[in-house]
Parts: structure tokens; C-alpha cells; sequence
């Protein structure tokens, strides 16, 4: 039995890390990124440690806005939706088994609706009603903010609608009706009992809801119109480029994570210590100092406190003298490769064996070629020909005499043709108009002779 324990323990351990390293990994590598002066998001090499990234993101007025719009948006979505989903909820507690399973699907259907079409159909919607109404374009029917919330809260609603199920159905019903029969009305039983049972799912349920507004891209993204949020924003950075920038908001937000995280399992802790009587034994909140030093408010402000320290310290920090450094690097580098590229050129010409000259005429030097295609086409197209002289054919000049085949010799016709004769006379200057002319050669009416008498 230990001889087996050990190799399982072992491939448990193995998986366990696996698996950390698998879900913690990326976070792990953008943090490091954050800090590296390289412009592009990456661990090896490193080149310097700076904070500079962070300025830069602060700087990009872009994401600044979106991100505002964002949060007016996630606590639009926070007012709207958490209410609608305790609606459905009580709604669904109340209601017989039968009515609860159709209108649990109705409600639930837009959480599987894609968000392309829940954003599309937003926009078609509210736009229809805006042209019902008579509103303009400029009205609240037309504006991104207005949309983004209505086409978020369709099925964020329905996230809400879930963790209120799930907290009521841990609640005595017995509660609210020894209430109502003590003279209480619905109204004073659902404040004073009902809903400071579900504040804790109240918590959840706005804390959710503001998160996935908040990270929601696919609806956002056609009902946000000319505006943009901190997702569609971010979206447009990472497709034209990306730079460590946007680890140093993934660092920015794994803190602010960090932060809440402690300062909830403070408060849970605390309580629970309280609730089974363990913080009257422990000596940790026998003193008072202990009690104020256990406090979740203490532990809150005290990892408050490191990070602001740590943001001062940071931008403190000058990395232009290691930047400056590393660019002279570069320069070395490049001006070592360029003289490493140049002795090869140089070498390689060098091996380069002579051309072989050509041949000789017996009585003469060799012909001169001076084409600018190298004597592919012959001597006949080169410059000059074979002597580098221009060896055109003589044109005959108008009027000389051209001799026939009988050695008799005649004058030959003067042709200005740009054609050079190519498409026969027909076209040559002079003949044009000249289709009517008699056989022989005989001056028609039209070329200004005078005509035969009869």
C-alpha cells in the first residue's frame, strides 16, 4: 500500500501543478511583460525594468474614455438588472411547478441567444420605437449609452435571476407568513426579513452584473453605434498592435482583484469566528489592538496603502540611462552586420573569376558591343552594329532616281508616311481622298485638274 502511494502522490502532486501553472501561467507572464522595456509584450530577452508602460496606458485618452463609459454603463446595467432578476425570481418561488418551467424558460432564453443577435435586434427595437415616438436622431433612442444598457440588461438580468434562486431556496417561507399574521403587511415582511435575508445575493448578483457588463463584447460592440467602451476600445488596440501597455492594465486589474479578494475572505473569516464563538477564545481579538488589527476595514487600508506606495516608488523609478544603453547595443550590432555584409560582397567579388574576352577578328580588334541586352538579339540592334557606328539603310530622298529591273530608272514617289510605307500607298500623304482616281494614273475632278471638255 505505500509502495503504490508514493507514484500516486506524485502524479497527483504532478497534475496539481499542471494545472496551476496552466491557470495562472498567462497571468504570471503579463505581469512580468509589464515591466520590460522591450516595445513588444515579452519576457526573453530582457532589456530593462521600467514602469513607463503605465504612463502610456494612462495616456491613451481612447481607452480613458471608453473605460468611463464603461463604468456608466456597468452600474446602469447594476440598477436595472439586479431588480429585474429578483423579480423573476420571487416570481418563480411563487408560482406552481407547471407555470415555473415555461416562464424559467422564457427567462432564462437570452443568456443562449448569441450577442450578435441580441445587439442587432436592439438596435432594429428601440429604433422602431424611437420613430414611433418621433424622436430625431439625436434623441435617447439613438444614443450607444441608452442601447448598450438595454441590450446588456436582456440577458444580464437573467445571471441575477439565478443567484436569487439559488439564496431562496435556503429561505423558510414559515418567516414571512408568522410575519404577515402578526399584523405585518407584505411590504414591511419583504423589508425587514425577506430582504435582509438575500443581501448577501444582492452583493453577488450587482457584483456579477457589473462584470459582465463590464467585459461584454459581442453585444456592446453593435450597440455602442459611434461611441466605444473600455472593451471595444481595447479590441481596436490589440488589432492594430499591441504593446506591454496592455499588461500593465492586466497587472493594474490583477491587483485590484488581489485587493478584494483578501479583504472578502477578511470579512468572511472574521464572522465566522464571531458566529461560533471562537473570537471570544482566540487571543487575537482579546486585546483591542488585536481586534483593530484583525479588522477587514485595517486589512483593507493597509494593501491600499502598499499599492499606493508601490505606484510612487514605480514612477520614481528612470529607466532612460539602461534604454540608452541598450540602443548603443543595437547600433554596435547593426553597424557589425552591415561591415560583415559588406567584406562578404567584397569577397565574393573577388572570387568572382574574370570574363572570358571575346574572340579577336584576324585583321582588327575585337567589336565593341555596347547593347544594353548584351548581344542576345545580334549585332544588328546594337548600337553602332558590329563597328559601333549607327548602320542605317539609306532612305531614298524624293526625287532620285530609283533603278527598275531593266536598268532603266525612274524618280520615286516622295513618302512622308509615319508608317513608312507599311500599309501601302493608300494611306501616304497626298493620297488620301483619292479613291475615285482613274486607272492609270489619270487626275480625278476631285484633285483639282480641270475637267476633260466633251
Amino acid at each position: 500500500m505505500s509502495a503504490s502511494s508514493g507514484p500516486a502522490r506524485a502524479t497527483a502532486v504532478g497534475y496539481g501543478l499542471l494545472f496551476y501553472l496552466f491557470l495562472f501561467g498567462p497571468l504570471i507572464i503579463m505581469t512580468v511583460t509589464a515591466f520590460n522595456s522591450s516595445s513588444f509584450p515579452r519576457i526573453s530577452p530582457w532589456e530593462c525594468f521600467t514602469t513607463d508602460w503605465f504612463g502610456v496606458l494612462i495616456s491613451d485618452r481612447r481607452l480613458m474614455d471608453g473605460l468611463w463609459t464603461s463604468v456608466t454603463i456597468g452600474i446602469g446595467v447594476v440598477l436595472i438588472a439586479v431588480p429585474f432578476g429578483l423579480a423573476g425570481a420571487l416570481a418563480l418561488s411563487e408560482i406552481t411547478p407547471r407555470l415555473r418551467s415555461a416562464l424559467y424558460t422564457v427567462l432564462i432564453t437570452p443568456v443562449l441567444i448569441p450577442g450578435v443577435v441580441l445587439g442587432i435586434s436592439t438596435i432594429v427595437f428601440w429604433g422602431s420605437v424611437g420613430q414611433l415616438v418621433g424622436s430625431g436622431r439625436a434623441g435617447i433612442f439613438f444614443d450607444g449609452t441608452f442601447l448598450t444598457i438595454a441590450g446588456q440588461v436582456t440577458f444580464v438580468a437573467a445571471y441575477a435571476m439565478l443567484i436569487f434562486m439559488a439564496r431562496l431556496q435556503r429561505f423558510d417561507p414559515t418567516l414571512t407568513e408568522a410575519a404577515l399574521d402578526l399584523g405585518a403587511t407584505p411590504g414591511q415582511a419583504f423589508r425587514k426579513i425577506l430582504l435582509p435575508f438575500l443581501r448577501p445575493a444582492i452583493a453577488s448578483a450587482a457584483f456579477l452584473t457589473l462584470l459582465a457588463s463590464f467585459e461584454n463584447y459581442n453585444t456592446t460592440v453593435f450597440t455602442i453605434l459611434a461611441d466605444s467602451t473600455f472593451t471595444t476600445a481595447l479590441a481596436s488596440k490589440v488589432r492594430y498592435g499591441i504593446d506591454p501597455s496592455l499588461s500593465a492594465l492586466a497587472v493594474i486589474i490583477i491587483a485590484l482583484t488581489l485587493i478584494g479578494a483578501i479583504t472578502h475572505e477578511a470579512v468572511m473569516r472574521r464572522r465566522e469566528a464571531l458566529l461560533k464563538g471562537r473570537g471570544v477564545r482566540s487571543g487575537l481579538y482579546a486585546s483591542r489592538a488585536g481586534r483593530i488589527a484583525a479588522h477587514p476595514a485595517t486589512i483593507f487600508c493597509l494593501l491600499v496603502a502598499i499599492a499606493g506606495i508601490t505606484v510612487i516608488r514605480g514612477s520614481q523609478y528612470d529607466s532612460s540611462v539602461c534604454r540608452a544603453e541598450i540602443l548603443e547595443e543595437r547600433r554596435a550590432v547593426q553597424e557589425r552586420l552591415m561591415e560583415e555584409q559588406r567584406q562578404r560582397m567584397r569577397q565574393q567579388r573577388e572570387s568572382q573569376p574574370a570574363a572570358a574576352a571575346p574572340s579577336t577578328a584576324p585583321g582588327g580588334s575585337a567589336p565593341r558591343n555596347s547593347s544594353p541586352f548584351g548581344g542576345a538579339f545580334g549585332g544588328g540592334l546594337a548600337p553602332g552594329g558590329a563597328t559601333g557606328e549607327p548602320t542605317a539603310l539609306p532612305a531614298p530622298t524624293p526625287g532620285s532616281p530609283a533603278s527598275n529591273g531593266d536598268g532603266t530608272s525612274e524618280t520615286a514617289p516622295s513618302n512622308q508616311s509615319p508608317f513608312g510605307s507599311a500599309f501601302g500607298s493608300g494611306l501616304a500623304p497626298g493620297s488620301a481622298g483619292r479613291e475615285d482616281a482613274t486607272p492609270g494614273g489619270s487626275p480625278s475632278p476631285d484633285d483639282g485638274a480641270p475637267p476633260a471638255s466633251p
